[in-house]
């Protein structure tokens, strides 16, 4: 690739909310909020499974531009309980950022997904075509 071609990431952003939602019995994920938050919105469905975001993929998005939203899928990262399989399907986690958006009041969102998150952002676009704008993989 032509380095001058190369694009940086866009520079580090702190949330502008963070929360937790109870997903089930079992389950509470984690969620943020960061960027602008009149922004189009985005979520950021990470890979693993277990794996859990970082700050660094706040970075995938422009902050002026975007709503970013990243949550910790069920037994990853913050979310608890920690590394736990139970109630954990791909279709539980399609349930849980459906539950995401309707509890983020975001009446639709680009969806963006990474490794795994590519195949969940899939599933989630097949489930509910009319809440993304875009899926990206």
């Amino acid at each position: 690739m032509d380095p001058a071609a190369r694009k940086d990431l866009y520079p580090h952003v702190e949330p502008f909310d963070t929360g937790r939602l109870r997903v089930s019995d079992v389950h509470t994920i984690y969620y943020e909020q960061s960027g602008n938050p009149g922004g189009h919105p985005v979520v950021f469905l990470h890979g693993g499974p277990g794996a859990g975001t970082s700050p660094g993929n706040r970075r995938f998005f422009d902050p002026e531009f975007y709503r970013i939203v990243l949550f910790d899928q069920r037994g990853a990262g913050k979310s608890t309980p920690h590394a736990c399989l139970e109630q954990n399907t791909t279709w539980d986690l399609v349930a849980d950022i459906e539950k995401l958006r309707q509890h983020l009041d975001i009446p639709e969102w680009q969806v963006f997904g990474g490794s795994w998150g590519s195949t969940l952002a899939l599933a989630y676009s097949q489930t509910h075509p009319d809440k993304r704008s875009l899926a990206l993989f």
